[in-house]
């Protein structure tokens, strides 16, 4: 159980938190919320133990192992099955002391242990994990430092997985993730044994994933049972009655100066009208509740266009002369809404550049309107904004001759106020950012707006004012995100990336969440994309497989001589006596597991030899 007792903490004499108190149960799943920057991150560090309380406790059972993903896993030449292996210290530990072992009793004692944490089964347990964030069998035995930080970041995640802290702290790990690996995120949590504490903004990961809700709210913590739709429902109610008391003490203050203001320089009456003056003083007003719409995008709006906007007939699109997509026949509208669907590696990114004009077609006729603007927004555009510049000055840039007065009211129409728009980049807030990036990629007015995990570091407000924003827009939409809500909510054109082509996907995203849980189902009816011829491999490639190889060798003998030592304890005939029929089955249960990891560890051998020899 943890137990968080009226705690208190500043920031540079900003408080954060002030008498925050609240128990999460043993074993409970629960979503930390809160507006962006209201010390939900700030609430983690404490947790662990990285920051000193100013006042207050927090308390976890002695022994109970903490588990978070703070940073993306090294650059390294560790493989990734093994790298997320390495996160279950404890196995690691038995497994190197098992190689050297000589003592007939601690070999016993090391192989029980392994049994009790279930070692033999954890290659599989971490390769399903690996698979289910986006990495197929191949890339798993691929050195880290063939993966970008994103990517990285996921291997960091699968290691915390695999390691099942007693209490698993994750902040905001969808941002790393697509659509595919959040929906099996999502499932694996709502299975976890343990203790999950999860910041996030995502309503539908809040639903499914969790049993309540922790909210961070005026620098206290309130703990609602239920799911966030629950939650939603229970906070409309406070505020509407909040809302209502503020109101009638509204009244009764403005009833109250009315006499001051009225009666004050009367003789009779002062007395009472210092009385009532005194009175307003020393009431303390109930704040009327914030509202969401105060959050807003405002997109310019375009002029229309003739329909279609785009179309492409017979088309194909790649690099290098080898198409990623091919037999491609797509028409957009200007009041289209469309949401690309497909797993990591099918080419939603290279249709995205297609439709943006920042790829062209190798093959096919393609048709655009002439006036056609287009916006684009991903997420690495927010990385490159000027850290050491202000809003004000990109827009400055963007939009030279333009008075400031003007470009200051384009900032506020993004909710970047006057203190957030003289305010330096690298100092802003994830979402402040986001904000900065949309706003500049809608500048032109675009008839067609393609936006990548537009949702990333925005709170749960600014995303319903998204959703907002983008249902009143008049310009197309193409979305690729992991925000289910955001996804159900705008699109109402669902565009399938499978198989080297793009279809229509006739169902709803409800039925197409189900079908990625289901892995035996298949994702398309069109025929496989035939396999591109293989490429030379380059000196570094090579290494890089042997060194595999030689790691697979190894894994394969050390089980080996776990075969052999569990055989010769089989073979004991002291082992088969009446009265230690128990024993015998755990020495079996133990033989059964190395002889299924060694199953596994002979296959994963010959694979990097299949592709070593390809390579060669």
């Amino acid at each position: 159980m943890l137990r968080i007792s009226d705690i208190s903490y500043s920031v540079e004499g900003r408080p954060l938190l002030e008498g925050a108190s609240a128990t999460i149960p043993e074993g409970h799943k629960v979503g930390l919320i809160g507006r962006n920057g209201a010390g939900k991150t700030t609430l983690f560090k404490l947790i662990r133990g990285e920051i000193a309380l100013d006042g207050g406790a927090i308390s976890l059972p002695s022994k109970a192992k903490i588990g978070g993903v703070a940073q993306e896993v090294p650059s390294s030449a560790t493989s990734l099955l093994d790298t997320v292996l390495e996160a279950d210290t404890e196995r690691a530990a038995l497994m190197r002391e098992a190689d050297h072992a000589t003592d007939p009793a601690r070999i016993a004692e090391i192989q029980t242990r392994l049994a009790d944490i279930d070692a033999w089964s954890a290659e599989a347990r971490a390769a399903t994990i690996l698979k289910g964030l986006g990495f197929d069998d191949a890339q798993q035995l691929l050195p880290c430092s063939d993966f970008s930080g994103g990517w990285r970041m996921r291997v960091a995640l699968a290691a915390v997985l695999f390691a099942q802290p007693d209490l698993l702290l994750l902040d905001e790990p969808t941002n790393y993730l697509d659509l595919e690996g959040a929906l099996w995120l999502e499932a694996y949590l709502a299975k976890y044994p343990h203790t999950v504490i999860i910041i996030s903004h995502d309503r539908g990961l809040l639903n499914r994933a969790v049993g309540a809700i922790l909210h961070l709210d005026e620098r206290r913590l309130t703990y609602y049972q239920g799911p966030y739709d629950q939650f939603a429902r229970q906070r409309a109610e406070q505020r509407a009655v909040q809302a209502a008391m503020a109101k009638k003490q509204q009244a009764r203050r403005d009833h109250m100066q009315a006499f001051v203001d009225r009666f004050k320089a009367k003789a009779s009456k002062a007395k009472q009208a210092q009385s009532r003056l005194k009175m307003i003083e020393k009431m303390d007003m109930i704040a009327s509740p914030e509202q969401a719409a105060k959050r807003v995008f405002t997109f310019p709006e375009p002029e229309e266009l003739s329909p279609p906007i785009i179309s492409i007939e017979g088309g194909a699109v790649g690099y290098g002369g080898d198409p990623v997509l091919a037999r491609l026949n797509l028409r957009i509208d200007q009041d289209d809404r469309i949401a690309l669907l497909g797993k990591n590696g099918q080419g939603k990114s290279t249709l995205s550049k297609l439709l943006s004009n920042r790829l062209t077609l190798m093959s096919g006729k393609e048709v655009r309107s002439n006036k056609l603007r287009i916006g684009f927004f991903a997420q690495h555009q927010v990385d490159e904004l000027h850290i050491d510049e202000t809003p004000l000055a990109h827009m400055i840039s963007a939009r030279p001759g333009v008075l400031h007065s003007k470009l200051r009211a384009q900032l506020a129409g993004f909710g970047l106020g006057p203190d957030q728009a003289e305010t330096e980049v690298g100092r802003l807030s994830g979402g402040q950012k986001a904000r900065l990036s949309l706003l500049l990629a809608t500048l032109d007015a675009p008839h067609l707006l393609i936006l990548d995990e537009p949702t990333n570091h925005l709170d749960i407000e600014s995303r319903e004012a998204l959703v907002e924003a983008l249902t009143r827009y008049s310009g197309a939409v193409i979305l690729v995100s992991h925000d289910m809500h955001l996804l159900s909510m705008v699109a109402d054109r669902l565009w399938l990336v499978s198989n080297g082509t793009v279809k229509p996907f006739e169902d709803d995203l409800e039925a197409y969440r189900k079908m990625l849980l289901t892995p035996d189902k298949p994702v398309s009816k069109s025929a496989p994309k035939p396999a591109p011829a293989p490429k030379r491999a380059s000196r570094e490639d090579i290494l890089a497989l042997r060194s595999e190889v030689r790691k697979s060798e190894a894994r394969v003998d050390k089980l080996n001589q776990m075969r052999d030592k569990l055989a010769s304890k089989l073979a004991d005939p002291a082992l088969y006596e009446d009265s230690k029929t128990g024993e015998l089955a755990v020495w079996n249960k133990k033989y059964a597991e190395v002889m299924d990891a060694l199953e596994r560890a002979e296959s994963l051998w010959v694979s990097a030899l299949e592709k070593l020899e390809t390579a060669q």
